[in-house]
């Protein structure tokens, strides 16, 4: 195809992706995500460096695959997470695509990832549009503008805050389709939704049982981290809903008769966690 052809084709293109500025509510996720493949030439996967295998979507990467066209991993929020982990991952994730580490928030690795769009793309004399998919509150939109150098995408903490594709322009020709958070075709696990930040705590219903899998994911990982936040000693192999209490206590929630009051524990660790003051590898920098 010519260069003069593609530009003509372009209109018709860019006339195509405006109409794709749509409410989730009117549509399905699954054919939302299939139209943003659809139209782009790159494909991003967004996923939380602190949790990458629990914010992969195996079902998104499948139809990707199936469409042959490039696609990259970016482990989003690496300055959560030391160094050396982060390597780890990368190394296991570059077995199945491309992957690239980054911090939208602090802007770091995103001129690497602007590269490596380019690299993969391999197009000339056009732009080049770039699908970015992910759960929701993954970061999608900060990546975006990272690379953009730019606030051109809307973010917010509250997950869900895009609403519907986007098309944003980054420069150097390139431009981003954001979308909305793509969850999992069947995924209705609300511990799981909470971990991820999918769910704040103003609509989980069991807010103990997210609390609970949140204290057990930083007991397994890095107990100490755990202590040093809520300034608690927790001996080895105490129950999880004991740690809750320990917290609870040590935050001073206590109901009549001096009890514990859980539930009111449970909404500090799950805010605390998904507002990012409670770390599984503790502040910073690594």
């Amino acid at each position: 195809m010519s260069e003069l052809s593609v530009r003509k084709a372009e209109p018709a293109r860019d006339k195509l992706i405006s109409s794709q500025t749509i409410a989730p509510s009117m549509t399905s996720y699954k054919l939302l995500v299939k139209n943003v493949i659809k139209q782009a030439d790159v494909l991003l996967e967004v996923v939380d460096a602190r949790f990458p295998d629990e914010t992969r979507n195996s079902e998104v990467e499948s139809i990707v695959s199936r469409s042959g066209k490039p696609f990259i991993i970016v482990l989003n929020k690496c300055d959560l997470v030391p160094r050396e982990i982060l390597e780890k991952t990368k190394n296991r994730f570059s077995k199945i695509a491309p992957t690239v580490f980054v911090s939208g928030k602090d802007r770091f690795g995103t001129t690497m990832l602007r590269h490596k769009i380019l690299e993969v793309a391999d197009i000339k004399g056009r732009d080049i549009l770039i699908g970015s998919l992910g759960y929701p509150n993954t970061g999608k939109s900060t990546v975006i503008n990272g690379v953009a150098g730019k606030h051109k995408a809307g973010t917010s903490s509250i997950s869900g805050h895009t609403r519907g594709v986007q098309v944003v322009d980054a420069g150097s020709r390139l431009r981003f389709l954001d979308t909305p958070g793509v969850i999992p075709f069947k995924e209705h696990d609300e511990y799981l939704q909470g971990l991820l930040g999918v769910k704040d705590s103003t609509h989980i219903k069991d807010h103990i049982g997210v609390a609970l899998k949140i204290i057990e994911k930083i007991s397994t990982e890095n107990k100490t981290a755990l202590e040093a936040f809520y300034k608690v000693k927790i001996e080895a192999g105490t129950p999880t809903y004991e740690v809750l209490e320990l917290i609870g206590l040590q935050c001073n929630f206590l109901k009549r008769k001096e009890e514990v009051d859980e539930n009111r524990a449970a909404v500090r660790i799950i805010n605390d966690w998904q507002q990012g003051k409670l770390l599984v590898y503790g502040p910073g920098p690594y």
